[in-house]
């Protein structure tokens, strides 16, 4: 146990785990840093060496119910913590904290939770999540643009996985662009990618989880054995590390979107229903953002419904796969060499 040690409670969804990882960096500048997480957001944040315990809270099995939350809390109390930053604003992490016994618990102002806290932080509606988070820690000014760009850590394991399928595949050592065709929410899902690969070049690797396989055997169809499914073979982690290998990124509004942020990988982000100004868009050093933008209806919800709401879902069906494959030539050219540079 160490008195000055930090926790930061983030049970939302994968991406918001991804943008965690600047406000864990600077708060273990000042001393350990333990998480809580999901179970499936708890791989992330393997071989990280900013986090120095990470702690899984199933609340939808294992640790569901009054039960698993007491527990969770008698086992938080223990490390004495002398904060608590609760990166996901809900009532009930507000209370695992203040039951966990941390007498300084830091939220933003707008979070359902805020009652429960003893500092309130300004959420900033323009800035990107990762950034508002870091300001958890870092107070109102503006973070420095290195500071906000989130960090994963692929090791052997994840190394060796991506180098087997690569193997199994038949790739031959040539630039790879990656797919990430799913998401959670059906409207942000852009209904091109097949078309898309019939566009460009070279070796296609298709990435998402077991949900994701209809849409990538739309892909293959499409190109052929040029393609590689990764889709449910890879964990979230080794799906970092291929990401991490690309030459870029074509992705919607979804996780892998920050996992390229993390691993620098350029990123071609379609944004349908929702827009990147809601502090979700790209942080890798080269990307571009493609949307509809002249539509009045746009966006339509913070996270993107099942179905169009007027019926049409104009706001993904015309962003042509031409318009796609051109963002992804300019991104994966090679950049002109610096004026500076020797020749």
């Amino acid at each position: 146990m160490s008195a000055n040690a930090n926790l930061v409670v983030q049970t939302s969804f994968l991406g918001d785990t991804v943008l965690t990882t600047p406000l864990i960096a600077c708060l273990a500048e000042r001393g350990p840093v333990d998480v809580v997480v999901t179970p499936a957001a708890a791989t992330l944040l393997a071989n990280n060496p900013s986090v120095r315990n990470t702690i899984v809270y199933d609340k939808r099995d294992r640790d569901r119910g009054v039960g698993g939350f007491v527990r969770l809390a008698r086992r938080l109390r223990r490390h004495r913590y002398a904060a608590a930053y609760l990166a996901q604003g809900s009532v009930r992490s507000g209370t695992l904290a203040a039951a966990a016994g941390v007498t300084q618990r830091v939220g933003f102002e707008t979070s359902a939770g805020r009652y429960l806290y003893t500092s309130r932080v300004p959420y900033i509606e323009n800035d990107h999540h990762a950034a508002r988070l870091l300001r958890l820690a870092a107070g109102t000014a503006a973070p420095a643009p290195a500071m906000v760009r989130p960090r994963l850590y692929p090791g052997d394991d994840e190394r060796r996985a991506v180098d087997d399928l690569l193997a199994r595949s038949g790739w031959n050592d040539e630039p790879i662009a990656a797919f990430a065709p799913g998401s959670v929410w059906a409207t942000k899902r852009w209904p091109q990618y097949a078309a898309l690969a019939s566009e460009i070049d070279g070796w296609i690797a298709i990435v998402g989880s077991d949900a994701d396989r209809d849409l990538a055997r739309e892909i293959v169809a499409a190109a052929g054995s040029r393609a590689i499914d990764c889709t449910g073979k890879l964990s979230l982690l080794a799906s970092a590390e291929l990401i991490g290998r690309c030459r870029v990124l074509v992705t919607n509004d979804s996780s892998p979107l920050h996992l390229a942020s993390a691993m620098g990988t350029p990123t071609v982000a379609i944004f349908g229903p929702t827009v990147p100004e809601f502090g979700f868009g790209p942080l890798a050093p080269r990307s571009i953002t493609l949307g509809i933008t002249s539509l009045a209806c746009r966006p339509c919800d913070r996270h993107g419904p099942q179905r169009c709401p007027l019926g049409h879902w104009r706001c993904m069906r015309e962003i042509t796969p031409r318009r796609v494959a051109d963002a992804v030539q300019e991104l994966a050219a090679p950049l002109p060499p610096s004026p500076t540079s020797s020749r």
